[in-house]
């Protein structure tokens, strides 16, 4: 295996806080709609205070977050025998799920971890379980370096930010919508963060694809529930 240490050259672009209000982007004039250049920039903002807030979080309390979101999320999942299973390797402060990630290889899943192959187009999930030999992928995230391609069942999706309809604001890239755009068939989706990472909205676009429900330290929150 490769050091786990997190990659350092990963981050969003410069924030424009000073141009985003508390309350969103402003609207268009004469209209409810925000624009999409105000969005995109309060977007930026609010993933570079989102990220800060986050790594000022002690370790200890972070792994505490993440040892009970790991738990909801077995709960929330159910049975695994059979089951694949797409989480993340985690740096900036994400919870870490790689004790998660063992505990479902020892119930029968299997799992892997998603792999950008190329900018501006979908992932790849590639099996990997503890132990397999890894290597530096784009951004310098670790990937597995022998694992087979597998359409998973579940993904597994750290979040920036949430908003209660379980719209997640990631790192701008655009990866996960566009992944779950290209699948032949839909897995389930399961978003991961803390309870600092709720917002009133991430103000949704057109591409952007809700998840199935988004866990914390503290709840589950259900987009089916969220639309009743």
């Amino acid at each position: 295996m490769i050091a786990d240490d997190p990659p350092s050259n990963y981050a969003s672009p410069p924030c424009f806080m000073h141009e985003a209000g508390d309350d969103g982007p402003a609207e268009a004039a004469g209209g409810a709609i925000p624009l999409r250049t105000d969005v995109k920039r309060w977007r930026k903002a609010e993933r570079e205070r989102l990220i800060a807030e986050r790594m000022a979080v002690p370790n200890a309390v972070r792994s505490g977050h993440g040892s009970r979101i790991a738990a909801a999320l077995e709960a929330a999942i159910g049975g695994v025998s059979g089951v694949t299973i797409s989480a993340y390797w985690p740096f900036r402060g994400e919870p870490d799920l790689r004790p998660f990630m063992e505990r479902m290889t020892s119930l029968g899943a299997r799992c892997a971890l998603p792999v950008v192959v190329e900018k501006a187009a979908p992932l790849v999930f590639r099996t990997w379980r503890s132990g397999d030999r890894l290597e530096r992928g784009i951004w310098n995230i670790p990937v597995p370096a022998d694992g087979a391609d597998v359409l998973p069942d579940i993904v597994i999706a750290p979040v920036v930010g949430f908003d209660p309809s379980c719209y997640r604001l990631g790192y701008g890239g655009g990866f996960f919508d566009r992944t779950l755009a290209a699948l032949p068939r839909k897995p389930r989706v399961f978003g991961v963060g803390y309870e600092q990472a709720a917002i009133r909205t991430i103000h949704p676009q057109p591409h952007d694809i809700p998840m199935d429900a988004v866990i914390t330290e503290g709840a589950v929150y259900s987009a089916a529930e969220a639309s009743s």
